[in-house]
C-alpha cells in the first residue's frame, strides 16, 4: 500500500490557548497547518490564515480544496451556540441538515456534523491523536500520591462520570463522599464556582472527574484541563484531580503539575 504523505490539516480554532498549543505541535512534527479562526471565538494573537464566521463553511471548504488539503482538525472552545445564530451558506445548510435530524443531545448532533462534514470529501482528525505529548499517559501525574481511600473516591468519581455521561449530559463531577456537583450546558469552570459556593472553605478532601463520555467523539468535542482548573480545585479544597489518559488534553502542563503539587492536590490520569 501506498504511504499517504500529504501533511496539509486545516486547523479550526475557537477561543483560549489550546489551538496555540495544537498549531505548533503540528507545525514542529511536519504538518504544513492552515489556520482558520472561527469570528468571535479565536484569540487575535492566533494570526489565522483565513476567518469565517460560523456557518461559513463553504468558505473554508473552498480555500482548502484550493490549497489541496482535505484533513481537518478542530480545537478550542466555542460553547454549545444555538443552531440559530449560525446564519449557515448553503454548503454549511447541507451540512447541518444532517444535525438537525439528529437533536438527541450533543453528542449525536456532534457525530451528525462530523458525519455531514466528512460526505463533503473532508477528512476530521483528533487533536488528541495528532498531538499525544499535550495530553497525560496513565498514571499518578504529581508528587502529590493518593491514600487506598483516596483511591476508592477516584474510582467512584470516575463512575459518576461515566454514568452522567453516557447520559450526554457532561463530562466533569466532584464527589465527596456524596456527590456534590455534576457539569450539565455551563461548562466546568462554573460548575466549580459553584463548588466553591457549597464547599465554604472545607478543604483536604473531595475528587474532581473530567472523564470522556462513552460516545463522545473525541475528533470535535475535546476536553481539556488547565491551570485554571488546578486554582479553582484548589479554591474548592478538594484532593485530587482525575482525568483520561491520552483523551484529555492539558494546557501548559509543567505548570498544571508544579501548581497542583504545591497546592497539595494529586492528579490521576486513568
Amino acid at each position: 500500500m501506498k504511504k499517504n504523505i500529504n501533511k496539509k490539516i486545516a486547523l479550526f480554532c475557537g477561543a483560549l490557548r489550546l489551538p496555540f498549543l495544537v498549531r505548533d505541535a503540528l507545525r514542529a512534527d511536519g504538518w504544513d497547518v492552515f489556520v482558520i479562526g472561527l469570528r468571535g471565538f479565536y484569540d487575535s494573537a492566533l494570526k489565522p490564515d483565513l476567518v469565517i464566521r460560523l456557518g461559513g463553511g463553504g468558505t473554508a471548504a473552498k480555500e482548502c480544496k484550493k490549497r489541496g488539503i482535505d484533513k481537518l482538525c478542530f480545537v478550542g472552545a466555542i460553547g454549545h451556540p444555538n443552531l440559530s445564530d449560525i446564519r449557515p451558506d448553503l454548503w454549511s445548510i447541507s451540512v447541518l441538515a444532517k444535525v438537525l435530524k439528529n437533536q438527541k443531545g450533543y453528542d449525536s448532533m456532534a457525530s451528525a456534523l462530523i458525519a455531514g462534514i466528512e460526505s463533503k470529501g473532508f477528512e476530521i482528525l483528533a487533536a488528541q491523536d495528532l498531538c499525544p505529548d499535550l495530553t497525560f499517559t496513565a498514571g499518578i501525574q504529581t508528587k502529590i500520591k493518593p491514600s487506598n481511600d483516596d483511591f476508592k473516591m477516584i474510582d467512584r468519581a470516575a463512575h459518576v462520570s461515566m454514568v452522567m455521561g453516557a447520559e450526554d449530559i457532561g463530562m466533569s463531577v466532584v464527589v465527596d463522599r456524596q456527590v456534590l456537583a455534576v457539569e450539565a450546558a455551563e461548562g466546568t469552570a462554573e460548575m466549580l464556582k459553584r463548588v466553591i459556593q457549597i464547599r465554604k472553605g472545607r478543604r483536604g478532601s473531595g475528587i474532581f472527574a473530567k472523564m470522556t463520555k462513552p460516545k463522545q467523539d473525541l475528533r470535535i468535542d475535546i476536553p481539556a484541563i488547565g491551570p485554571e482548573t488546578v486554582r479553582d480545585i484548589a479554591a474548592a479544597g478538594l484532593k485530587g484531580i482525575v482525568v483520561n489518559a491520552k483523551t484529555c488534553f492539558v494546557i501548559d502542563r509543567d505548570k498544571v503539575i508544579m501548581d497542583a503539587n504545591k497546592a497539595k492536590i494529586f492528579i490521576v490520569a486513568k
